[in-house]
């Protein structure tokens, strides 16, 4: 009798598996293949991500951003402003998986819900008390009030929420492992995109009146 272990099906389904097994690697990015890769913002080709400039073109300055240095301009419907740092602003990041946002607060101002599909979130408080909280897809609530060199973290994908709870303006730094980690803001997905997502659709959703929905999306100018 021939051992199981040993027959022509066992070897075929192992080496299959074995085939298998590389591929959850496959679906995020890549480790770099060379020191750096800083993105050729002018070229006209389009990829996932951006070309590498020459290297004969590459400056310190690529790997330089200020753009984080100066206070936001809280003057709006939220009392917050967030300075994005990644790589459509600084090319230095393209392919190195990291990016980082300055976000500051009027007295009572709040980042609202949203999610970053394609990164985890670590959020350091500078000065200020800032409530930080998220919710999981089992409709868990965790959160925490953060204040100076404090840190809090944010899974990848979740809707989550800062707010200055304290009584001075605030200020935190939010980092990621993504070059572009993108953002939904879930208020302004709902009710200001463009078209506008249907009424019928809101007033369900949400259990109120057409007039509810017009009135909040007249605060977003929709």
């Amino acid at each position: 009798m021939m051992n199981p272990s040993t027959s022509p099906l066992y070897m075929l389904s192992c080496l299959v598996v074995l085939l298998l097994l590389p591929l959850p690697s496959l679906f995020a990015d890549p480790d770099p293949l060379q020191d750096f890769c800083v993105a050729d913002k002018s070229a006209s080709t389009s990829v996932n991500g951006f070309l590498c400039k020459p290297a004969s073109n590459v400056t310190s300055d690529d790997f330089f951003f200020d753009g984080l240095s100066k206070e936001g301009n809280t003057t709006n419907i939220f009392a917050s402003n967030v300075t994005q740092g990644n790589v459509a602003v600084f090319p230095g990041l393209n392919t190195l998986g990291v990016s980082i946002n300055r976000v500051d607060f009027a007295i009572g101002g709040v980042n609202p819900p949203h999610t970053h599909p394609r990164a985890t979130e670590i959020d350091l408080v500078i000065s200020g008390q800032v409530l930080v909280g998220f919710v999981t897809t089992e409709n868990v609530y965790y959160y925490k009030v953060l204040t100076a060199g404090q840190v809090f973290v944010i899974p990848k994908g979740l809707v989550h929420f800062q707010k200055n709870v304290g009584p001075e303006k605030a200020l935190i730094f939010t980092s990621f492992d993504s070059q572009l980690p993108g953002a939904a803001v879930v208020p302004l997905n709902l009710f200001a995109s463009t078209p506008s997502v249907p009424n019928d659709v809101l007033t369900k959703t949400f259990q109120v009146g057409d007039d509810v929905v017009n009135s909040i999306k007249s605060k977003f100018g929709s």
